[in-house]
């Protein structure tokens, strides 16, 4: 800039700027890349990615989540996508990949109307009401449901797990424990169902198959007992929840005690070992057979114990602690004083198991438990780490499905549905909006596109095919990625969410439209700004696309 002649320097040297068009157009490509690379793992049909990181640890994964939080991305446009697919999976649980996939879907529709000279304001105009009327549909399609349809809840759970590589057979059999684990957490709080997924505990283990795999009626401890003595399994125990060490604890002073005699040593001895054994002989007053200790149990407390016939299991997590509270019905004590009746839970069974090459503490048959455990089994550590994924998909799913009471057709139907009737809404609306909302109707095409695409088939026939069908009111016609053609796929069982599809496409639309509003990117790549760390601004390569991205 120029005053009088004079340059006027705003901005310190080294620093980058990208105006209008310019600036659009990098922040679109990199969203559009970004979408592009978990785009080809949507469906059951997608593909997988191989992910190494600089430890040489590798992730084999077709999860959009895990692909996109794994990557290591400096691009400031790239990471919003990446914050879509945060939010979509902390709202849904599932639809991370549709989430992305759509917003890289309407900024390549946006991309296209900037070059028709089309005001980025009037596209961003367009694709709220889109958002809006899309939404509004999806409610009129949706199909109402309550917690007692378990089939259908079956299958919104194995539609959600299908994308994992897992076989159908094994797919069912994960299905129904997912179901019955969220049915048995399920509380009715002012006449709605809300759901609470941090008290179901996944373990996962190596060794076996998938179809071992089921839900425990209580809580799996990672941990074994503290000695060898004590009884491995006990029936109906009475289980205490200790957040206090069994042993004397050390009081921090400054005093001296000088011993002169062995016998004082002795007596000291004595007297610590008394009060252990008065702690074990309260616990055993009470009848206590089992307890799981959030701090440390001393050895001398241990051989107590064990000799009153008490299993113990010291230094669990406090997490673990609040699911076996809600599970056995115990209490969480921070002195032995205060163990009563009220305080002790109980279960059918504790016992001691040996899973693979480590053995873990089973709590089971706790009478309506709140809190439960999933058990996944698998061939390899990368089976078992993509089974997991499948099923925390799967736990979001259903959940969705049971809090809202919606769900619609899944394979590209509902999307190619909600298409169909933007474009009827948009030539109602007329003027440049039209072909904003024209352009999120085709964004909204591109899931049974890729659908397609994964399943080896012609994206362009298969689109005009959906298109006609749904016209002539077949609005339940998708994409059978299995048999490669299209089909009516509720018949087919194929149910989703309605609340994933909403979230996927109001998360989606919101970041492709801030990523329009963005005409100016200003970066500091270098100079003495940058060696001043993290707050010296952006590293070199942010302002670029991929490049700067991973």
């Amino acid at each position: 800039m120029r005053l009088g002649g004079r340059p006027i320097l705003l901005l310190s040297e080294g620093t980058e700027r990208t105006q209008g068009k310019d600036a659009m157009k990098m922040n679109i490509d990199v969203g559009t890349s970004v979408a592009d690379a978990v785009k080809t793992t949507l469906g059951p049909k997608g593909m997988d990615k191989m992910l190494v990181d600089e430890m040489g640890d590798i992730i084999v994964t077709n999860d959009g989540a895990t692909i996109l939080e794994e990557m290591d991305m400096n691009n400031p446009a790239g990471k919003m996508l990446v914050e879509v697919a945060k939010t979509q999976d902390t709202e849904t649980g599932d639809g991370t990949t549709t989430a992305v996939v759509l917003a890289g879907a309407l900024l390549h529709e946006a991309n296209s109307l900037l070059d028709q000279d089309i005001h980025p304001t009037l596209i961003i105009k367009g694709y709220k009401k889109a958002q809006m009327e899309a939404i509004k549909h999806l409610d009129e399609m949706s199909e109402k449901i309550t917690i007692e349809n378990d089939e259908v809840l079956q299958n919104v759970c194995a539609t959600s797990m299908k994308s994992k590589g897992t076989a159908i057979e094994r797919e069912e059999i994960l299905a129904k424990i997912v179901v019955k684990a969220v049915k048995q957490i399920a509380e009715k709080s002012n006449g709605k169902m809300t759901i609470d997924k941090g008290n179901i505990k996944i373990v996962t283990k190596e060794g076996g198959s998938l179809e071992e795999s089921r839900m425990i009626d209580g809580i799996v401890i990672d941990k074994e007992r503290v000695n060898s003595n004590m009884p491995h399994k006990h029936s109906n125990p009475k289980i205490a929840l200790l957040n206090t060490p069994i042993e004397v604890k050390e009081t921090e002073t400054n005093a001296e005690i000088q011993i002169t005699d062995p016998s004082q040593l002795e007596s000291f001895l004595e007297q610590e070992e008394k009060m252990i054994k008065r702690m074990t002989s309260k616990i055993k007053e009470k009848g206590v057979d089992v307890i799981f200790c959030q701090k440390g149990i001393d050895e001398i407390a241990q051989h107590h114990l064990a000799k009153n016939g008490i299993t113990a299991i010291r230094r669990v997590k406090k997490s673990d602690m609040e699911k076996l509270s809600r599970a056995t019905g115990a209490r969480i004590v921070s002195s032995i004083e205060d163990l009563s009746e009220n305080e002790i839970g109980s279960a059918n069974v504790v016992e001691e198991k040996k899973i693979g090459d480590s053995s873990m503490t089973f709590v089971e048959g706790c009478k309506e438990a709140k809190a439960v455990t999933l058990l996944v089994r698998g061939g390899t550590e990368h089976v078992v780490d993509e089974a997991e994924r499948a099923v925390v998909d799967g736990i979001g799913s259903v959940t969705c499905a049971i809090e809202t009471g919606q769900v619609v057709t899944g394979g590209g139907a509902s999307e190619t549905d909600l298409a169909v009737k933007l474009r009827n809404y948009a030539e109602k609306i007329g003027g440049r909006e039209q072909l904003a909302i024209e352009g999120f109707a085709s964004a909204l095409e591109s899931i049974p596109r890729t659908l397609a695409q994964s399943a080896g088939m012609d994206p362009i026939d298969t689109l005009v095919k959906l298109r006609s069908r749904h016209s002539s009111g077949e609005k339940n016609a998708g994409v059978n990625v299995l048999k490669g053609r299209i089909e009516d796929l509720k018949k087919l069982r194929v149910t989703d969410p309605t609340k994933v599809k909403k979230q996927a496409i109001s998360s989606g639309s919101e970041a492709a439209n801030t990523i329009l509003r963005i005409d100016d990117i200003i970066a500091s790549t270098g100079g003495s700004r940058r060696s001043e760390g993290p707050e010296g601004g952006m590293p070199p390569g942010a302002m670029g696309g991929m490049g700067g991205m991973m």
